[in-house]
């Protein structure tokens, strides 16, 4: 209990939280503390990302936060029986919330708000540093911002990991009456979710991100591509631009520096393809999300013929520590060329799965083992997924490979958008190399050959192998239209789309083999 009597309590109220019940637990504990006659300050906050402890709840003593988890509506009268709003004993008890060793080992730096503030609350957002970042921009020439972003080696968190600085130069120096900041906002692979808990849970700092990124090339024009099937994103990122444009932190004059930014949500309709750039432009323009060739490059030529900013949501949420902080603050975490903090989403057959921010260098095992806790089952991890359902599946034998970009490159991996689906000993191989080019086919655009045949093609080697109809020649068949996707397909998803199935043949090739009674 807070000094004047009132607890401050927190319940999320992120998509998760609430699949989980928060919203249930959140009502019953308002109800409560009525009929008690406890005084408490109910904080609909977003989620720590520590989701098997969900809906996890937290009370405020005299500054520190104290979390108690997973809570069910029916735990609600013992917690007040033990005292919570003082920080009492519970079984369900976690003690002080930063000393959670899953959230302790972290480097939380994008989301060093998520889970904290109120998402809606300007002033929550301010409190902890919240556009700190764009004050210092609207200061600064547009090279000068460009520069420090270059410097900082920020790469695009999206999958492609282009350098963030050199996209916007080239954004920065083409000719156009008007330049667009565009987010790529279509959360598609499995296993991720990063960017829904920053829309949910911090979404001014997407935002303030996208502003500085606008003012940096001259853009005065902004659009958040945002999948429907985020209901509650949409919900929140719309509430909060409508608060900052009444803020004066959006609009013809933000922060009264004389320069415009107009930011928009536009919702996509699920396609998978909508994630890769251009066709997410073709979307934005009213068109069927069918991929551009290139040249000319989105950056010289992208939404409605204009230079245009093309990003994804944590790399635009990156910005405004970079521009608060520093080039230098943010080149010291990570390692190599793959600097700044990964945000890794853990998922599938893992006991403790959820989101964990660290700087690039750590294991792909250390991830695994201190942060996941092994697989769900508690039976050995047979492989993990990473980069989504078009990345390679990673044997045992390299998880102890450093997650950065040119690591896993080495060996045909891909970190991609950094979501982990982890498989036990139980997963059958072939039936996921199968699932990989039979996602290929159902979400292919059509425009080119390799990727609208050739996956529909490998389904089909695929069954031929596994009903035992010419195994040998097959499989050497298999590995032929996996180098002509890899090497034809006019975008990553034919292209990558063999990376998971010849991991298999690598890795896994006793799963790929004859299916015998």
């Amino acid at each position: 209990m807070n000094k004047g009597g009132t607890a401050k309590v927190f319940v999320p109220r992120d998509t998760t939280s609430r699949s989980l019940g928060a919203d249930d637990v959140a009502q019953t504990i308002e109800e409560t503390a009525a009929s008690r006659g406890n005084s408490i300050t109910l904080v609909r906050n977003g989620s720590r990302g520590l989701y098997w402890l969900e809906p996890l709840i937290e009370v405020e003593v005299d500054g520190v936060r104290h979390a108690y988890g997973p809570i069910a509506p029916s735990d609600v009268g013992e917690l007040f029986d033990a005292n919570f709003l003082s920080a009492g004993d519970h079984p369900s008890g976690l003690g002080p919330t930063e000393h959670i060793p899953y959230l302790a080992g972290q480097d939380r730096l994008t989301f060093s708000r998520v889970g904290i503030i109120d998402p809606l609350s300007l002033a929550d957002y301010r409190a902890h540093g919240g556009y700190e970042g764009l004050a210092k921009a609207v200061e600064l020439e547009c090279d000068q911002i460009v520069e420090i972003v270059t410097e900082s080696g920020l790469r695009g968190r999206g999958g492609a990991a282009f350098p963030t600085g050199i996209k916007w130069n080239t954004v920065l120096g083409a000719e156009g009456h008007q330049k667009y900041v565009t987010c790529n906002a279509d959360e598609g692979d499995s296993g991720t979710f990063a960017d829904r808990m920053i829309m949910e849970s911090d979404p001014f700092v997407l935002i303030e991100g996208m502003t500085i990124a606008g003012i940096a090339v001259g853009a005065t024009e902004g659009y958040v591509y945002l999948r429907a099937e985020y209901p509650l994103a949409i919900q929140i990122m719309n509430d909060a631009i409508g608060i900052a444009e009444s803020a004066g932190l959006l609009g013809e004059n933000v922060m009264d520096s004389g320069k415009a930014f107009h930011l928009e949500v536009r919702e996509a309709a699920g396609a998978y393809i909508c994630g890769e750039e251009t066709s997410m432009l073709e979307s934005l323009e009213g068109k069927r999300g069918v991929i551009r060739y290139r040249p000319p490059l989105p950056a010289i030529k992208g939404l409605f013929g204009a230079p245009t900013i093309v990003n994804n949501v944590i790399t635009l949420a990156s910005v405004p520590i970079i521009l608060a902080q520093g080039a230098k603050f943010y080149q010291n975490y990570g390692t190599g060329r793959s600097r700044g903090t990964l945000t890794v989403q853990l998922a599938g057959n893992v006991k403790r799965g959820g989101l964990v921010e660290i700087g690039f260098g750590k294991t792909l095992r250390e991830l695994l083992e201190d942060f996941g806790g092994g697989s769900a089952t508690g039976k050995p991890i047979k492989a993990v997924q990473a980069g989504g359902p078009l990345g390679a599946y990673i044997h045992p034998s390299q998880f102890d490979a450093p997650l950065d970009y040119e690591a896993f490159a080495d060996f045909g991996g891909m970190i991609g958008h950094g979501g982990l689906v982890i498989f036990d000993e139980t997963v059958d191989m072939g039936e996921q190399a199968r699932f990989a080019m039979e996602f290929c086919a159902i979400e292919s655009c059509g425009k080119c050959t390799p990727c609208r045949i050739g996956a529909v093609r490998g389904v089909e080697v695929i069954d031929r192998i596994l009903e035992g109809v010419d195994e040998p020649g097959n499989l050497v068949l298999l590995r032929e239209l996996c180098d002509t996707m890899v090497a034809g397909s006019l975008c990553a998803l034919g292209g990558m789309a063999p990376f998971p199935v010849l991991s298999v043949m690598n890795h896994f090739p006793e799963d790929l083999r004859t299916r015998r009674s």
